[in-house]
């Protein structure tokens, strides 16, 4: 593969990754959790074969409470 070619697939790879950190943003909003740090990892997005890893940032206790309970399958706040 040329160096170019590696590079369209690096690219590609970062706006796959992009689009997912989009699509759980919106998943995330709609189940009424906002995580303001959400974002790509910049150094895992660069050089011919990129990780592309999505940063989930940090959050304060309610958030973390609300995106807990967004994601137990019961819906449920506290672990029982």
């Amino acid at each position: 593969m040329t160096t170019a070619g590696r590079r369209m697939t690096a690219m590609e790879k970062v706006r796959d990754a992009e689009q997912a950190r989009d699509e759980l943003n919106d998943a995330l909003r709609a189940a009424g959790v906002c995580l303001p740090s959400l974002s790509l990892d910049a150094a895992s997005c660069t050089g011919p074969v990129p990780l592309t890893l999505i940063e989930l940032g940090r959050c304060n206790v309610a958030t973390a409470r609300a995106l807990a309970a967004a994601v137990r399958p019961d819906g449920l706040g506290a672990a029982r």
